[in-house]
């Protein structure tokens, strides 16, 4: 799993009829350091994330695994919200802080 912030939707009107209902997120993957790297993926959103939240990432074959339909062409899922990430004792991000 890899480690991404939520920074929009991506809406598609014409698409493969498995993926119809399926809500997609625009990602940016986060490095060790908590700096957003110049790295963007589309994926599908399990959990109900939101635009500026942390979330876990699953990608590959184990994103489709996830889908309630296996035929679903899907090579990324998000699959948690992060409340916090804590590195060495140090804390990197906290959904609480982000808000106040």
């Amino acid at each position: 799993m890899q480690i991404a912030v939520v920074r929009g939707t991506v809406v598609s009107t014409h698409k493969l009829p498995e993926m119809t209902g399926v809500k997609l997120l625009l990602l940016q993957f986060i490095d060790e350091s908590g700096q957003p790297l110049p790295k963007y993926e589309v994926a599908a959103d399990r959990v109900g994330a939101g635009t500026g939240e942390w979330v876990l990432v699953s990608r590959g074959s184990a994103a489709r695994f996830l889908a309630t339909d296996e035929s679903r062409p899907l090579d990324a899922t998000v699959v948690g919200i992060i409340d916090t990430v804590t590195v060495e004792n140090r804390l990197l991000y906290s959904k609480k802080e982000q808000y106040l």
